[in-house]
């Protein structure tokens, strides 16, 4: 029996691609350097705070937090990044990606396991699986819970 759900697919890194369930996202919005509040004694990859609807959102480098290249500085600086925003029992964490691709209906029977062998220790914690599309590539199946509640953010008091 299929179990469709419906993912948001986006760019990881160069040539990767990854998914991200729409029951955990809130909201997709754009957003640019300067509006970000940097915030001192923070991981690299958490690029700061941004004024979300009156809140403060914590904004995270997605690629950086997973081991690529980070997105926010260096020769891959971008000004604008897609945010998208998760939520998690009213903990809210914007995830700063290059691009949005396009929403998908997946079959989560269809999933297969993360092994340690096929993913770096750094990505493979915040795994759920990962699909096959008909191009044969690997689409990585992010876990929006285990992300937002990430021990590296110190900031669930």
């Amino acid at each position: 029996m299929e179990i469709k759900e419906k993912f948001l697919s986006f760019n990881l890194g160069v040539s990767d691609t990854a998914v991200i369930s729409l029951q955990h996202i809130t909201e997709v919005l754009q957003v640019s350097l300067p509006e970000i509040c940097g915030v001192p004694q923070m991981p690299s990859s958490v690029l700061g705070i941004y004024n979300w609807r009156g809140e403060m959102l914590w904004l995270v480098d997605l690629e950086a937090m997973l081991g690529y290249p980070p997105i926010s500085q260096g020769p891959n600086l971008l000004t604008k990044m897609m945010a998208i925003v998760l939520e998690n029992k009213g903990k809210y964490l914007g995830l700063l990606v290059r691009q949005l691709i396009d929403i998908e209906w997946l079959d989560s029977n269809e999933m297969k396991p993360a092994t340690a062998e096929l993913f770096y220790p750094k990505i493979s914690a915040f795994l759920q699986g990962y699909f096959i599309n008909d191009s044969e590539e690997m689409i990585f199946n992010l876990d929006a819970t285990t992300i937002i509640q990430a021990p590296i953010w110190g900031i669930h008091s």
